[in-house]
């Protein structure tokens, strides 16, 4: 049977990785797929640069164009990123009746509807498993996997930089803006962290996995994103001492008046699995309503396990190349007349538990300033701490955690705490979530 022909957008680290497996594990991958798959271009901005991989055999061009305009090849890979040149190569080779792999969670999760509306009407296959969480083949289990279920839930470290500063803050004591100067020189990091810290990157990727765990319209623009530079070396000993941790996690969850789409630090317990995924690692929560709670746990990045995802995507392609489009798996799991635009919920209609840290004065009676306020906005305290001031101060840092409310209210609460004379400075808040 014919060998199936790929054309590579983008020789860096993932593309990199792509061509090494494909070479490497040629017979096994070939074994499964039951036909040859060949990397027979690649395109890349200077080709003169050193590579990772053997482009021994691969037609070198810097004009990605050549590739998508080529008849002989059969599926492209967008590896290049971004979300203007990415987006338009993609639809151009879509219109060109290619089938495409990608690992841009950013151009899904932006331009997503239009991309699989387009594929559709030309009959060809969209994948992007890489696009969340590398390795871990996560698209897949929600896609076909657990099928069967009705998912309540999911709830990921889908950030391996913003997991790795939450890491080191608890392992060795060290401050935010150490951590994250470490990750910049360790490459998990860019020079300009934004996307990473401050949940962006996150939000891309939860905003698919929504699409797939509910059958709703890929929408990043109503995803509530929260980073993590404002938390301190005080919250993760707090939290440690209360018997949680604190990650930056990215929760879908479907309620009766719709779907919560969020990502912010949150307390977990510490007994959970999830946890005590450290470092760079990325792990995602599914609750499914028969098969219960579902863990998935690998690397989130890096050439060779996000290349890995990629590989899978090209084998499913070349698996069903011959069969009926009618027939295949669609990219959001659901039919595309089967997608249904369910309200996304607002940040203030979420219900999570929360942390709270305050400042206040040294004197009877702030206390119950405080937790008068929380009643009257119909909040509950799960539990508190008051530390003794440090020498020489005048206010004591309290640490409370309440029950399950809705942040409407809890934003009421805290703007009456904060205006209080005897609160110093703003409360820190970080949500929490059981789990369970």
């Amino acid at each position: 049977m014919k060998a199936v022909k790929i054309g590579v957008l983008g020789l860096g680290t993932v593309g990199g990785g792509v061509v090494n497996i494909l070479k490497r594990n040629a017979k096994e991958i070939s074994r499964r797929a039951g036909r040859e798959i060949i990397v027979t271009h690649a395109s890349a901005r200077d080709l003169t640069r050193e590579r990772i991989c053997d482009t021994q055999g691969i037609t070198l061009t810097s004009h990605s164009l050549d590739i998508i305009n080529d008849p002989e090849i059969d599926i492209v890979l967008e590896l290049i990123g971004g979300t203007t040149i990415a987006k338009d190569l993609m639809l151009q080779a879509i219109d060109n009746g290619k089938h495409i792999v990608t690992a841009n969670k950013a151009l899904i999760a932006l331009h997503g509807n239009e991309i699989f509306a387009k594929a559709s009407e030309k009959g060809v296959m969209v994948l992007f498993e890489a696009a969340v969480a590398g390795g871990i083949p996560i698209i897949k289990a929600i896609r076909e996997g657990l099928s069967g279920n009705q998912i309540e839930w999911l709830a990921g470290i889908i950030n391996g930089t913003g997991n790795f500063i939450l890491t080191e803050m608890r392992d060795k004591g060290r401050d935010f803006a150490d951590v994250l100067a470490e990750a910049q020189a360790l490459g998990y990091a860019e020079s300009d962290p934004t996307f990473d810290v401050e949940g962006i990157d996150a939000g891309h990727k939860l905003a698919i996995l929504a699409s797939l765990a509910f059958g709703i319209p890929l929408q990043f623009e109503k995803v509530f994103t929260e980073g993590i530079t404002k938390i301190t070396r005080a919250d993760v000993e707090y939290a440690e001492e209360l018997g949680y941790r604190i990650k930056h996690l990215g929760i879908a969850r479907k309620t009766d008046k719709g779907v919560e789409l969020r990502v912010h630090p949150t307390l977990i317990p510490e007994r959970r699995l999830i946890a005590n995924v450290d470092g760079v690692m990325n792990a995602v929560l599914v609750q499914g309503d028969a098969v219960g709670p579902t863990l998935y746990y690998g690397a989130g990045a890096g050439a060779e396990p996000t290349g890995s995802a990629v590989v899978s995507d090209i084998v499913d392609i070349v698996r069903v190349l011959t069969g009926e489009p009618e027939h295949r798996v669609p990219p959001l799991a659901f039919q595309a007349d089967a997608i249904s635009d369910i309200t996304v919920l607002s940040s203030e209609q979420i219900q999570t538990a929360y942390y709270l840290r305050l400042s206040a004065e040294d004197k009877p009676g702030v206390l119950a300033d405080v937790t008068r306020i929380l009643a009257k906005h119909n909040i509950s305290i799960e539990a508190i701490i008051q530390k003794e001031p440090l020498e020489g101060e005048t206010t004591l840092p309290v640490i409370m955690l309440t029950q399950t409310t809705l942040e409407k209210e809890m934003n009421a609460a805290i703007a009456e705490i904060e205006a209080l004379s005897t609160i110093t400075g703003s409360i820190s808040r970080i949500r929490l979530e059981t789990l369970g």
